[in-house]
């Protein structure tokens, strides 16, 4: 089981703008801050997902949220459009993994892929 995870950003303020405004639709929060090199989210006090500041920012990290919900998934995409994140997949069903496998996916500003997913039925 994972107690965390951590990425590369090359501007932690673009970032923070970014991740304060998609998870928060999706009921994560930032909860910590390491001066200007670093940023934890997560929920109930606990941080589990972190961004940080590299001089070299590794691209291509694919991070999924698990979600109770498609209406959340929904939420999650509109929230990362409108914090200038990139659209990667819009919000639906994604059969090829399992028959209730809805998500939907956004590039960060530094082109991390970030997925929320529910597999519930609707």
């Amino acid at each position: 089981m994972l107690d965390h995870v951590t990425i590369g950003v090359s501007d932690l303020g673009r970032a923070k703008a970014f991740y304060d405004k998609a998870l928060k639709s999706i009921g994560i929060e930032r909860l910590h801050a390491e001066g200007d090199s670093f940023a934890g989210y997560g929920s109930n006090r606990k941080a589990f997902f972190w961004i940080g500041l590299k001089p070299a920012p590794i691209a291509g990290a694919h991070i999924a949220f698990a979600v109770d919900d498609r209406a959340s998934v929904d939420r999650f995409h509109a929230a990362g459009l409108s914090a200038e994140g990139r659209d990667n997949g819009g919000p639906g069903l994604r059969p090829h993994y399992h028959p209730h496998y809805y998500g939907a996916f956004i590039l960060d500003p530094d082109g991390h892929n970030i997925e929320a997913v529910c597999h519930a039925p609707p």
